[in-house]
C-alpha cells in the first residue's frame, strides 16, 4: 500500500500554520480545537504538541478516533487526515525522538507535557461547496472573494 502522506500532502502540512483537531468523548460529544505546533513524522503519522489541550487529551484517552484538518482560508481548500491518535508522555521510549521536531518548531517557547500522535489511515481533500456548485469557481476567484469578505487590502509591490 502506498503511503498516505505523499510528497504533496507533506508539503501541504509543512506550509500550514494552523490545523484543527476533531475529537469526541466517550459519549460521542464532539470537540474541535485549533493546534499550531504540529508536524508530519514519516509517511503515516502526524505529531501534535499537547501544549494547552486538556480536552483533546481527555477525549483521545476515551475515544482515539480523530480527524485533523488543514485548510487554506483564502483558497478555501485543504485536506483532512483521519484516524487513530494516542497520547505519548515523557515516560514513553519514543517521546524524545518525537519531541525533537516539535521543540524545533517552538524553539523551546512552550513546555510540551505530551504528544498527540496520529496514525493516518485516510487522507481526503476538503473544498468549499462553491467549487462544486458554482460553475467557473477558481482558486483565484475564491481568494478574491475571501480577501473582500475579510477586508484584506493587498500591499502594492515595489517595482
Amino acid at each position: 500500500m502506498p503511503p498516505l502522506l505523499t510528497d504533496d500532502v507533506l508539503d501541504y502540512i509543512q506550509r500550514s500554520v494552523l490545523c484543527w483537531l476533531a475529537t469526541a468523548d466517550a459519549d460521542g460529544v464532539p470537540n474541535v480545537s485549533p493546534k499550531e505546533v504540529f508536524c508530519a513524522f514519516g509517511r503515516d503519522r502526524v505529531l501534535v504538541a499537547h501544549i494547552a489541550s486538556p480536552g483533546s487529551v481527555r477525549n483521545i484517552l476515551a475515544n482515539p478516533n480523530v480527524c485533523l484538518s488543514f485548510v487554506e482560508v483564502f483558497v478555501q481548500r485543504g485536506l483532512q487526515a483521519a484516524r487513530v491518535a494516542e497520547i505519548v508522555t515523557p515516560t514513553a521510549q519514543r517521546y524524545a525522538e518525537w519531541l525533537a521536531p516539535l521543540t524545533q518548531i517552538t524553539q523551546g517557547a512552550f513546555p510540551i507535557p505530551g504528544i498527540i500522535a496520529i496514525t493516518v489511515t485516510a487522507v481526503e481533500p476538503i473544498m468549499a461547496p462553491s467549487y462544486r456548485l458554482i460553475p467557473g469557481t477558481t482558486e483565484a476567484s475564491q481568494v478574491a472573494s475571501a480577501l473582500n469578505t475579510y477586508g484584506v487590502i493587498a500591499k502594492p509591490t515595489d517595482a
